[in-house]
């Protein structure tokens, strides 16, 4: 078996039949960590001895269960951002260096109450704000396809691992991409849940027990059945809130034969390269040869840039929590100087950052109105499928944040932060979204596509991206890291 690449489900079925023990599983990723990641900088915490006595501790009791928990045995990784008890969770921020967890966050001990071995926790930018893995606390992480380029963010760190076969699953976070713009970039699989399907309480500097809006926590993985077998663990309320049950419906598609999908492979206000969109659109072209109904014109009935603008407007108000006053400061110095329908990402930032509580029930208002437009148009559609981002992963450039820097699409320079058009389409309105490989480029970097279904078809949008694993595109592990 080819370890470093093998799916958490073939791991734990191997444990289960005596095949393979959790220590030599455990140690074999170490070896990998130890000899490839110095180049990579994706394991960032180390828990390497703690990790070992859990595995020889799984091993000892094995014989002891009727039935084996679903990850027993298996080693992953988790984003630098969720506590895990007794390692640092510095969100990349300097002053937080020593920050120490006292308990696991609700998805860790999830994780480990399943039988899965913690090997580390993977890099993050800086307050998880932008789509690389850079900060001062543990630096820059890696492309495993090319150094020279980010592994996305957030979760940029978690993606890498994934990618160079550092651990068998990983768990991420979403408010604006960042498990699916990761996952893109690095070739990989990631889900973004239904908002409020999994619960959040542990990923936060300040232990808040309020979830942020938007912000959604969610699997990464190098297969979908192994997203659904990490959403299997994640999913639920936690203790709290046992007044109420998660009964996620199984996914009703098991071909793509009658599915019906709706292709997005562009958008003006946001252009992908042609690589990209010409995938999507070959995409639809194969699923209409399978039986698939497909249009590359439906869409929920409102006005894509409206949504954009209020997804902006949101997503900076959740964000604003996080930010110190010298941030806020500035913000004001900016939208002091823009004018009134300024909609540069740099305008609309500030705008959503100082955003009055009863604009923003308004525009939450807004956001309810054109979720029930979305929930008209999944009565005729499955899934709508889209871009993730406009190129494959951009390189190094830490300049500034997002909104102020540049990317080239097409030959024309666009603003970086203008992509999260893409990551608001689903996000702002709470909707599952599968990240799945598309393609590659002629250069051999690999690019996703998003899967967005109804509001708790999380399973379904999963489903679909296995369907397109054995039939259209699958994970490819980096040349320099296959064995």
């Amino acid at each position: 078996m080819d370890t470093a690449f093998a799916t958490a489900r073939r791991i734990a079925s191997l444990i289960k039949a005596g095949k393979l023990s959790a220590l030599e599983v455990t140690d074999f990723y170490i070896a990998r960590i130890e000899a490839f990641d110095d180049a990579l900088n994706a394991v960032v915490v180390r828990d390497f001895d703690r990790a070992r006595a859990q595995a020889k501790l799984l091993d000892r009791n094995r014989k002891k269960h009727s039935k084996l928990p679903p990850l027993y045995g298996v080693p992953m990784t988790v984003k630098e951002s969720f506590d895990v008890a007794g390692l640092p969770t510095t969100w990349g921020v300097e002053a937080s260096r020593r920050n120490i967890a006292k308990t696991d966050a609700v998805a860790v001990a999830r994780f480990k109450a399943a039988g899965a071995v913690v090997l580390g926790k993977t890099n993050v930018p800086v307050m998880l704000a932008d789509w690389q893995s850079s900060n001062p606390v543990y630096g820059t992480t890696n492309n495993p396809f090319d150094l020279g380029r980010s592994p996305g963010g957030s979760s940029g760190g978690s993606a890498a691992s994934m990618a160079a076969g550092f651990a068998a699953l990983d768990a991420g976070s979403d408010i604006g991409g960042s498990l699916r713009d990761p996952a893109h970039y690095c070739g990989i699989y990631a889900h973004k849940p239904t908002f409020g399907v999994c619960a959040m309480r542990g990923h936060s500097l300040n232990n808040n027990f309020a979830p942020p809006d938007i912000s959604c926590i969610g699997p990464m993985a190098r297969s979908a059945k192994d997203l659904a077998l990490g959403l299997s663990v994640m999913a639920g309320p936690e203790a709290i809130e046992s007044g109420w049950q998660l009964a996620l419906p199984k996914p009703r598609i098991t071909s793509l034969k009658g599915l019906r999908v709706a292709i997005m492979a562009d958008h003006e206000i946001c252009p992908v390269e042609d690589d990209i969109s010409q995938s999507m659109l070959a995409l639809g072209k194969f699923l209409k040869r399978a039986g698939a109904k497909v249009s590359t014109t439906a869409r929920p009935a409102f006005d894509a840039a409206a949504a954009y603008e209020n997804y902006m407007l949101l997503l900076n108000s959740a964000l604003s929590a996080r930010m110190p006053d010298k941030v806020i400061d500035k913000m004001r110095d900016i939208l002091g100087d823009a004018a009134a329908d300024d909609v540069s990402p740099v305008a609309m930032t500030a705008r959503g950052v100082l955003l009055e509580h009863r604009i923003w029930l308004r525009a939450n208002e807004e956001r309810a109105r054109m979720r029930a437009l979305w929930a008209e148009f999944f009565n005729d559609y499955d899934v709508l499928i889209s871009p993730v981002g406009s190129t494959a992963a951009v390189l190094h450039d830490h300049s500034g944040n997002m909104s102020e820097r540049s990317i080239t699409v097409n030959g024309k320079p666009m603003i970086f932060g203008q992509q999260l058009f893409w990551a608001g389409y689903s996000c702002n309105f709470g909707l599952p979204a599968t990240s799945a490989p598309l393609g590659h480029t002629q250069s051999g970097l690999p690019f996703g596509m998003q899967i967005i279904g109804a509001p708790y078809a999380d399973y379904q949008t999963i489903a679909i991206a296995d369907l397109l694993e054995t039939q259209w595109c699958r994970f490819v592990p980096p040349p320099a890291y296959e064995l």
